[in-house]
């Protein structure tokens, strides 16, 4: 896989294939954009991100997410690989919340908690995906209704996401959504990457730098404490770049409850109102770099603790332990049972807006 050297580079329009059919007969769709020297395959089923390929410091393209090469790996057994992540991104305590008085109960799918808007979150639904070129930008914009009371969420909540290549071959990601009803949102995307190329092994030697003064340490059941503790002489401290693997081995007690890095950062610039740069990461082999800007006020950094050599990927390799990385914007995990985390809460007449830059370059 990958494109000829400069093949990626020409801005070219959306195309669209057919991917696979689900046991329901619904079609699902991979659509391919081109633009800047990335090139990305999205599938419309759960908007997920199927392959991204930008090149090395020798212009040769390589595939940096993780993914499988079938529709059936995807609905039987991912851990949730490029995928949208909706209503709500990371977990709720006890798969229930409170809001204007009433209990909401979620599906548990993560022992007692819920995980990811639950067993059938939008990442296990097909989108509506019209594609666009606009100027130097190609995109695809992906729809849905998510009707009330689905997964147990109160509302009818209307969703628009865009997936944009720009002419720099930056990858952008663009959330909107409104309800009818009062509601929680915290929309993410879950791609896994490995800077070194899909299948090339562990992501231990990548150097990540995060703009985080705090995380919020959490429980045995990975739910937040409650705490925003502070990273200063913690395996925790990415305000310089550092080796992703150098404290994994640590001992200390946050690392052995996520069995390595499965935690929330609470970056230091808080929410705001356009893409910031908060995130760097580096690949020292390959010498891509990726520069993450967004809106969000916390990132969970997860160090692909749980990938246990059972899932072959597109390459056809396996995936073990520390095989890729995740870096999820979003606001806080439970934050709709933690009055001092910012507000998920979206009420009628107000529109929840997201957006996250991913832009690459090489060393």
């Amino acid at each position: 896989m990958g494109s000829a050297p400069g093949e990626a580079a020409r801005t070219r329009d959306p195309v669209r294939e057919h991917f696979g059919t689900l046991d329901d007969g619904t079609r699902v769709d991979r659509w391919t954009l081109s633009n800047g020297g990335t090139r990305l395959r999205v599938l419309s089923y759960g908007g997920i991100v199927q392959t991204l390929e930008i090149p090395d410091r020798r212009g040769r393209p390589a595939n940096v997410s993780l993914g499988f090469a079938d529709l059936a790996d995807y609905v039987a057994k991912s851990p949730y690989f490029g995928a949208l992540i909706g209503r709500y991104g990371n977990r709720i305590a006890g798969a229930r919340f409170t809001l204007d008085g009433t209990t909401y109960r979620l599906p548990a799918n993560d022992g007692p908690n819920s995980l990811h808007g639950g067993d059938q979150g939008f990442d296990k639904r097909v989108w509506d995906v019209e594609p666009y070129r606009r100027g130097v930008d190609v995109g695809l914009t992906l729809r849905r209704v998510s009707p009330d009371g689905e997964m147990g969420y109160p509302g009818t909540l209307t969703t628009r996401v865009d997936y944009v290549l720009t002419a720099r071959g930056d990858f952008r990601v663009d959330y909107a959504a409104t309800t009818d009803r009062p509601t929680v949102v915290n929309l993410t995307n879950h791609t896994y990457f490995n800077l070194a190329g899909e299948g090339s092994g562990s992501v231990h030697d990548h150097r990540l730098r995060i703009d985080a003064s705090r995380y919020t340490p959490v429980d045995a059941t990975l739910i937040p404490t409650g705490r925003r503790a502070t990273v200063s002489r913690t395996p925790f401290d990415f305000r310089h770049a550092k080796r992703i693997g150098v404290d994994l081995r640590e001992g200390h007690e946050q690392i052995l409850l996520g069995q390595g890095y499965d935690h929330n950062f609470v970056l230091d610039k808080g929410a705001t109102a356009s893409p910031e740069q908060v995130i760097t990461v580096a690949d020292p082999v390959s010498g891509r770099i990726m520069r993450i800007a967004t809106t969000e006020p916390g990132v969970q950094f997860y160090s692909g603790n749980f990938l246990d050599g059972t899932l072959k990927g597109t390459s056809g390799r396996i995936y073990r332990q520390g095989d890729g990385f995740c870096l999820e914007t979003q606001h806080f995990p439970d934050s709709p049972n933690q009055p001092g985390f910012p507000s998920t809460v979206l009420r009628p007449g107000e529109t929840y807006r997201s957006s996250t830059v991913h832009s690459f370059g090489v060393r």
